[in-house]
């Protein structure tokens, strides 16, 4: 019998407006799987009708064989962690774990060996009898997440657990959080709009755009590989660039530079495609005999000149803006390999052809 938790065709309404649509999905048994997508997705919806706090308007969810549409949030045995974590203050750390064992009638001794037990796994055996009103934010994000497993789960659900966090606390609680779920191999679903989160947390991202399920992959899959341009530029920094077929493996680009490119996908006449780069790689190099030329010629080999137009230097890496014709290049490198790039500085840009991606361009973006 398969742990997956399984949803078929599952739609949900809110009056007339349908804000999960016919998602399909399987959620395989023991890995870390991120909903990510940007505000009103429809992925807390989805998460809200797997967890039993919504019933969806149609379709199915099952898990160990057994459906669980219509079964109430109380008995799914799911934990949840809110993004508002909704702990109660006027209880002690101990006290809000030991809550949902309390509503199971538990005795007591075996919510004190548990309790011991989770403070042990969160690392905070010296707070138990500490009100959560006296936390860090770090430590109350902790406790939430044991309160959640009090009761051995089958499934952890989280909702955004993090954004009310600092950056580096932010950071710091992704990997513990990961760790820890890589530990327990407890089949966790994690709701979130940063897709620096998800690629650092996630075994399997599902990227949600306008209640349906975008993509379905690793996030070097999703980041390499994505579907079309909604994915590509949500997921990470891209060059998206329009793109005319000019053949089967070569594109033309908005200032008539020809491109070769590599991949499995071929460019047909009449598609309306994008040319997806990342920026880190992009082999740029200062070129000072392009200093006077115009930016409308096009070299071979993949090589487009162009003129730097902005700098962020954050130290150990760098990212440049260069301004080529008829669209604009980010670049992301480091001082060492471009030493005296400046505002103003003529480079060659150089697009492996192994690194250009032909993608779909999604409606409603500018079209080539």
């Amino acid at each position: 019998m398969s742990n997956q938790l399984i949803i078929e065709n599952v739609n949900k309404h809110f009056g007339a407006v349908h804000v999960v649509k016919h998602v399909n999905l399987s959620i395989p048994e023991g890995k870390l799987v991120c909903f990510l997508g940007p505000s009103g997705c429809g992925k807390t919806t989805l998460l809200r009708m797997i967890a039993g706090l919504e019933t969806p308007t149609s379709g199915r969810l099952s898990m160990d064989g057994k459906d669980l549409t219509h079964v109430p949030a109380c008995e799914r045995d799911f934990g949840m962690v809110f993004q508002s974590l909704a702990l109660f203050p006027h209880m002690t750390v101990a006290g809000n774990i030991a809550y949902p064992l309390r509503l199971r009638k538990t005795d007591k001794q075996s919510q004190k060996r548990r309790v011991d037990e989770l403070l042990q796994l969160i690392q905070l055996p010296h707070m138990a009898d500490r009100p959560v009103a006296q936390l860090s934010g770090g430590q109350r994000q902790r406790v939430a997440i044991a309160r959640a497993l009090a009761s051995a789960p089958k499934l952890l659900l989280l909702d955004e657990p993090l954004s009310a966090l600092d950056a580096k606390l932010r950071e710091a609680m992704q990997v513990e959080i990961r760790l820890l779920q890589q530990r327990l191999g407890i089949t966790t679903i994690m709701v979130t709009h940063d897709q620096r989160e998800a690629m650092t947390m996630a075994d399997v991202i599902v990227v949600m755009e306008q209640g349906q399920i975008a993509q379905v992959g690793s996030p070097l899959e999703v980041y390499r590989d994505p579907v079309n341009e909604f994915v590509a530029d949500f997921i990470g920094l891209g060059n998206i660039l329009p793109a005319v077929p000019n053949g089967e493996q070569r594109v033309r680009l908005a200032g008539g530079q020809l491109i070769d490119i590599g991949g499995a996908r071929k460019a047909s006449a009449g598609q309306d495609i994008r040319l997806l780069i990342r920026p880190e790689d992009v082999c740029l190099k200062i070129s000072e005999a392009q200093a006077h030329q115009d930016l409308h010629a096009s070299i071979h080999n993949n090589c487009i000149p162009g003129q730097v137009s902005f700098i962020r230097d954050v130290g150990s890496s760098l990212e440049a803006t260069i301004d080529c014709a008829g669209f604009t290049l980010t670049v992301a490198t480091s001082p060492r390999e471009v030493p005296g790039l400046a505002i103003g500085s003529p480079v060659l840009a150089t697009l492996p052809p192994h690194a250009c991606k032909l993608i779909d361009a999604s409606p409603g973006r500018l079209a080539a």
